[in-house]
C-alpha cells in the first residue's frame, strides 16, 4: 500500500512540476503570454510597439548624435573645453512625448564618456544656483573661493533639436514617418556649427498611444 502510495503521488505531483517549469521557461519578448512584466534593455525592440518613437530610437539617436558632435574640429581640438547649454526641443510630430529626453541623455552620456571635452551648464536649475550665490555674498553660508567675484559662465553653444513628422492612415493601417535633426549653435554669432539627422518610417495594422 504505502508503494502504491507514493506512486499514486508523484503521478500527481510531476505533471503539474513539469508543466510550472516549461510555463517559466516560455517567458521573454517573444512569448509574453501569461508574463506579467518583461524586463529588457532600453534599446531593444519589445512587443508592445507603435509607429511612432520608441525608446530603442531615443537610444540609437541619442548615441549617433554624441559620436557626431565629439567629431567636429570645435570639440576635437578644442584647447578648452567648449560650455554648451541645453535649449528646448521642438516637437512637430504627433506623439506627445517627452521631447527633451533626447538631449538628457546626450548630456549624461557626453559628461561621462567623452573625457572633459564639453562641459554643460545647468541653465534648469537657474533658481537653486542664484539663492545659493546670494547666501554666500550675503555671508550666510560659507565659500571655497571669494564670493564676490563668483559669477555664472556663459555659453559658448546651444545644443538644441526639432522632431518632425509624417503620418498617413487608412483602412490597410498606419504608417509614420519621423526626422530627428539636432543642431550645435554659436552662442555669439548664431552660426550652426554642426547638424546631424536621424529618420525612421514604420507601418503597423493597429496605432499606439503614447504618452
Amino acid at each position: 500500500m504505502k508503494a502504491f502510495g507514493w506512486k499514486r503521488f508523484l503521478s500527481l505531483v510531476l505533471p503539474a512540476a513539469l508543466l510550472l517549469t516549461a510555463g517559466c521557461a516560455s517567458s521573454g519578448v517573444k512569448n509574453p503570454s501569461g508574463v506579467g512584466v518583461t524586463e529588457m534593455n532600453a534599446d531593444e525592440k519589445g512587443f508592445v510597439t507603435g509607429t511612432g518613437i520608441e525608446s530603442q530610437d531615443i537610444v540609437t539617436v541619442a548615441d549617433q548624435m554624441c559620436r557626431g558632435l565629439l567629431g567636429i574640429d570645435r570639440i576635437a581640438n578644442a584647447t578648452t573645453p567648449p560650455r554648451i547649454a541645453l535649449d528646448p526641443v521642438i516637437n512637430e510630430t504627433r506623439f506627445p512625448i517627452n521631447k527633451d529626453i533626447f538631449l538628457t541623455r546626450m548630456m549624461a552620456q557626453l559628461t561621462a564618456k567623452s573625457g572633459g571635452k564639453v562641459v554643460f551648464l545647468a541653465r534648469e536649475r537657474m533658481e537653486a544656483l542664484k539663492k545659493e550665490r546670494d547666501l554666500k555674498r550675503a555671508g550666510e553660508v560659507t565659500a571655497s573661493s571669494d564670493p564676490n567675484v563668483q559669477e555664472f559662465k556663459g555659453a559658448d553653444y546651444f545644443l538644441t533639436g526639432k522632431l518632425q513628422g509624417l503620418s498617413t492612415r487608412t483602412s490597410r493601417g498606419t504608417s509614420d514617418y519621423v526626422l530627428y535633426t539636432f543642431e550645435l549653435i554659436d552662442a555669439r554669432t548664431s552660426e550652426i556649427v554642426w547638424a546631424g539627422e536621424h529618420e525612421i518610417k514604420r507601418q503597423g495594422l493597429e496605432d499606439a498611444v503614447y504618452r
